[in-house]
């Protein structure tokens, strides 16, 4: 039964990629206005990060704020079939770009592309991957049918998968080389190699991977940040310029400044950004659990 679920779920995506881009997310968004209906643990968790992150809105205003995002995150899984089915040139067609680097500089020093979870934020890197080859780490999902699935065609178009639990002198390695390498550090992946540091002041486990890969190899960090455009016009993939002074000595000082470029960006969209983790699992010892 799993195994048909599973065939279906494909063949359903596969579909999505070949209809009308603005069909396919009109339909998400229907979805997940059906989905908030009900309740749901993952409902329950956007509601505890929204009243923790933005304190002082009435009760309508994140009822709103949450249905909205419901709306996104139900939306993204859908738009799936485009980014992991469609092809180089639909995918090209539906992304802007604006960059501060030269994406197509040769020359150009190791380099750390930093992205944040937002709702839209593998197609920012699949995008990528067609001009430029690329490595990308990924966290190993419990489903494994549905893992392999996602690591294929993410790194359809010459990207390198690499899963985040692999050895460091690897990533290092491809650095050193010249490869980009891709990857978010703005989840809750259990204390190991975190630090707490506020996040929307709200102490929140911070992997210090960022810092400490790019002092190894001497790259620079750049962050990108994936939005959903209005209207179904598709996407825009911003990439700004390096951190500057980055890393610093201190990795708790680096995930500090991490946190805030993060949270000046959600401030634009906070409607888009992925509130469905509980971003807030490991609390600091002596504070009470939030979920």
């Amino acid at each position: 039964m799993e195994r048909l679920g599973y065939f279906a779920m494909v063949a359903l995506l596969r579909l999505f990629s070949i209809l009308p881009y603005g069909l396919v997310g009109r339909l998400g968004s229907a979805l997940g206005t059906l989905l908030y209906a009900l309740p749901s643990s993952r409902k329950h968790i956007v509601h505890v990060n929204l009243r923790l992150c933005f304190p002082g809105k009435s009760d309508a205003e994140y009822e709103a704020l949450a249905r909205d995002h419901f709306r996104h995150v139900i939306r993204s899984y859908v738009e799936r079939g485009v980014q992991w089915f469609g092809s180089e040139k639909a995918i090209r067609k539906l992304v802007q770009i604006e960059s501060k680097i030269d994406l197509e500089d040769k020359n150009a020093p190791p380099t750390i592309f930093l992205g944040f979870h937002f709702v839209s934020i593998e197609v920012g890197c699949i995008l990528y991957s067609t001009h430029s080859p690329a490595a990308s780490l990924y966290t190993r999902m419990s489903n494994e049918r549905m893992g392999e699935l996602a690591k294929r065609q993410r790194g359809r178009f010459g990207a390198e998968m690499i899963e985040r639990s692999t050895s460091a002198k690897k990533i290092i390695g491809l650095l050193r080389s010249g490869v980009p390498v891709m990857l978010a550090a703005d989840m809750d992946h259990g204390v190991h190699n975190s630090v707490f540091v506020p996040f929307f002041g709200v102490p929140a486990c911070t992997l210090t991977s960022v810092s400490r890969l790019a002092r190894l190899a001497r790259a620079r960090v750049v962050p990108f940040v994936t939005e959903v455009l209005p209207n179904y016009r598709g996407y825009k993939l911003t990439v700004f310029e390096p951190f500057a002074d980055f890393p610093s000595e201190s990795d708790t000082l680096d995930a500090r400044r991490t946190n805030e470029f993060l949270e000046t960006q959600i401030r634009k969209f906070p409607e888009q950004y992925y509130w469905v983790h509980r971003r807030f699992k490991n609390r600091p010892p002596g504070m009470p659990g939030v979920y």
